[in-house]
Parts: C-alpha cells; structure tokens; sequence
C-alpha cells in the first residue's frame, strides 16, 4: 500500500499556522480540530516546521509563560517528510526509527497532507480485515 493509498480515503486537509503563531492559540487549534500536530508554514508557503502536542506538554512542565511565546521556540525545525507515492511500510520505518507520530506528505515541494501514526494503524487494519476476508473465502470455498 502506498502513501497517496491512505491519503485517497483520509483526505489532504491540514491545519497550518504562521511561526509567530503564539502555543496558546496553537493550543487553540489543536482541541478546535481535533488534531495532534500543526504544520508550520514559513514564507512562500514552505514547511518551517512542525509542532505537536507533545512539544507543548514538554515545554510546559519546565516554562508555564511558554503559551505567550511563538510555537517557533517550540516546533521540530527539522520535518521528516514523505512522497505519496512512498510506501506505508516505509513510512512505518520511518515513525518508529525517529518516534514521530505525525509526518506531511509532500509532493514537488508542496504540502499535500499529513498522515498521523493512527491513520496508518487504520490503514493496516482495513488491509489485514481484507486479507482475513479473503483467507475464509478461500477455506470456506475449497471445503
């Protein structure tokens, strides 16, 4: 299965935010969307970052004055990225060799979604489902 795959039924919607975006209103973002992770976007529509809840939780036990700062201080500056036509077994690589959970997939320099760690674990249950499916179909029909 492919990244553009699991794209294809989750959609390429993505919450992004400027740099100066302060962690408080990221904080915002994140419960109004229901989402782990907000893509930052630098000038010319490029990935400065990446900022996730985590990053937040972490700041904030050693600095409770970090809601007033930029997410800036706080994303991941260095984004690992994904090609939709990559792998999903690559991508799961990539997840555990780094311990990321949210990744953008990017095409030509353009941000065209994002896959969370719970989209992929979707993605591989509805291919295991299938291949249990397909399994019982072939005992129950050579019986």
């Amino acid at each position: 299965m492919r990244i553009q795959d699991v794209m294809r039924s989750k959609g390429g919607s993505v919450v992004t935010a400027p740099p100066n975006t302060t962690v408080r209103e990221l904080v915002a973002l994140l419960a109004e969307h229901n989402i782990g992770a907000v893509v930052v976007m630098g000038e010319e529509s490029q990935i400065a970052g990446i900022v996730s809840e985590r990053d937040v939780v972490r700041r904030l036990a050693a600095d409770v004055d970090i809601l007033d700062s930029d997410i800036s201080e706080i994303m991941t500056s260095e984004v690992r990225s994904v090609a939709p036509d990559e792998s999903v077994h690559d991508l799961m690589r990539l997840m555990t060799e780094h311990r990321i959970r949210h990744v953008p997939v990017v095409l030509d320099g353009s941000l065209q979604g994002i896959i969370s760690i719970g989209d992929v674990v979707k993605s591989r249950i509805g291919e295991l489902e299938f291949e249990r499916d397909q399994l019982s179909s072939y005992v129950s029909n050579t019986q």
